[in-house]
């Protein structure tokens, strides 16, 4: 499954309102929910912030993968958000969080949500990617980059 077979333009946010890592994992849950993409929110929510306690999953860079897998989730989905100012998301460069992906998978689903993390990181890798998803104008346009 290629990652931006679970993004849509519904599911991409080009500037996060939130400023903390617990506002910005409920905000980009929001989207999920709004999109029909979960069943109960703040199930996967508490899958999210649980799996959160363990390690963050702030990755340095100015990247944050969030991820839960629950069974509040209907279909495996993904959200993409950005934040200009940057949020402190305990990376492990201690660097401040700008570009999200909040990856979603039933509880059911085995491995799915570790594809889409190592589907994403290898991408993320290349800063012209990172450069590029911070001017993105449009979510078209983040849809088409990450489809490179």
């Amino acid at each position: 499954m290629n990652i931006t077979e679970l993004l849509s333009v519904n599911t991409i946010k080009l500037e996060l309102t939130s400023k903390t890592k617990d506002d910005v994992i409920k905000e980009m849950a929001n989207i999920l929910d709004e999109d029909g993409k979960l069943l109960d929110k703040d199930k996967y929510i508490k899958a999210v912030t649980d799996r959160e306690k363990e390690f963050s999953t702030g990755i340095g860079m100015g990247i944050a993968i969030p991820h839960g897998k629950s069974s509040g989730v209907k279909e495996a989905s993904l959200v993409f958000g950005r934040s200009s100012d940057g949020i402190d998301y305990k990376s492990m460069d201690d660097e401040l969080a700008h570009i999200f992906f909040l990856i979603a998978v039933p509880e059911e689903s085995s491995d799915e949500h570790l594809k889409i993390l190592a589907q994403i990181s290898r991408k993320l890798m290349h800063k012209q990617l990172r450069d590029s998803l911070m001017k993105a104008s449009s979510p078209e346009e983040v849809i088409a980059l990450l489809e490179k």
